[in-house]
Order: C-alpha cells, then structure tokens, then sequence
C-alpha cells in the first residue's frame, strides 16, 4: 500500500498568532533556541518538498541578496512556489513557480511518490489548501511573545475547521508546539 503524502503547516506563530509584522518581517522570532531547535531538524529529515506562497518566496528571495545566513533555497528538497503569475524571470535554483487550481496541484503532489509536503506559508497559501481541504496537518510553534499587529496564521474568511489535538510539547523557555490533525 503507498502511504498518501501529507500536506503539513510546520510554522510559528506569535502568542497572538501572527506569523509575521504587517512588512512581514519576522524579527520577533529572534531568539536563543534550545538543543533540538524544537524539533525542526527531525521534521525536516519527513519532507522532501516545500511550499511557499509568492510573498514568502519574496522575502526569502530579499533574504538572499541581503547575506542573511541559511536563507538560500535547500536544492535538496523540491522548492513550489505557489503564485498567479509566473514571473518571466529565471526561477531562483532549485524553485519551480506554480500557477495551477490549489485542488489539482495538491492531489498531483500526493499521487506521487515521496516523503510528507511541508507548507511553508504565507496566510493566503495556507488558507488557500485549508479551505479545499488540502491541510492534513498544523504544527504550530507559538513563541510566548505578543506582538501586537501582523499577518494571521491564516487570511482573513468566514470557515469552521475542526482540528484534533495530536500532542503539545512545552520547552523550558516557554515556547509551545502544538500538533493538531485537521478533522476531514
């Protein structure tokens, strides 16, 4: 039997639940992280893909040409970016822009063969896969830090989705991650 790929948010959130200030920086998630850095080593090792939406891939993209450490793409992984247009311009390596109905990329990536999907985000791609019931998993870090205005975890709409606590782990400085299922 092949084992269905899952679609998974891994992200974290303020305590107020921004992932990122309204310029979308995330200058807040700077901070000492424990051995482990919750987990995200691990997580990493269940992907083989990633996710991003065209405003988060721009933002790495500025990372980049800036020399922020550890911002290119990981050419290890295969990189989609979600967006309306495809730029004319040459994909970044290791980066392949999408313009395809949500519903239809997702069920492509799931028939083939390969590790879990991890959703980088940003708030509209996330909403976009929620709202055609593309999500299987969130796994939200919330860093006990509030910071008053941003973007959401998720683009503003009118939805109820229910999701099943898989389990919470606390971290000696406080942070929380919290692993939830999305109830289908």
């Amino acid at each position: 039997m092949v084992r269905k790929r899952k679609i998974i948010v891994y992200i974290s959130t303020s305590a107020d639940g921004f992932i990122g200030r309204l310029d979308g920086s995330v200058d807040w998630l700077d901070r000492p992280r424990p051995k482990g850095n919750y987990g995200l080593a691990a997580f990493y090792k269940s992907i083989d893909t990633v996710l991003w939406g065209r405003k988060t891939c721009n933002m790495a993209v500025d990372y980049q040409k800036r020399g922020v450490p550890g911002t290119a793409f990981d050419t290890n992984v295969k990189n989609y970016v979600l967006t309306r247009s495809v730029p004319s311009c040459p994909d970044p390596p290791g980066v392949e822009f999408v313009n395809e109905p949500v519903k239809a990329f997702a069920a492509r990536l799931r028939k083939t063969k390969g590790k879990n999907i991890w959703m980088m985000g940003g708030a509209g791609i996330i909403a976009s896969f929620l709202d055609v019931g593309e999500i299987d998993e969130f796994i939200i870090n919330v860093v006990p830090k509030f910071i008053g205005e941003g973007i959401p975890l998720l683009a503003p709409a009118r939805r109820s989705v229910p999701l099943k606590l898989l389990s919470c782990t606390r971290f000696t400085d406080g942070q929380v991650k919290l692993h939830y299922s999305v109830t289908k």
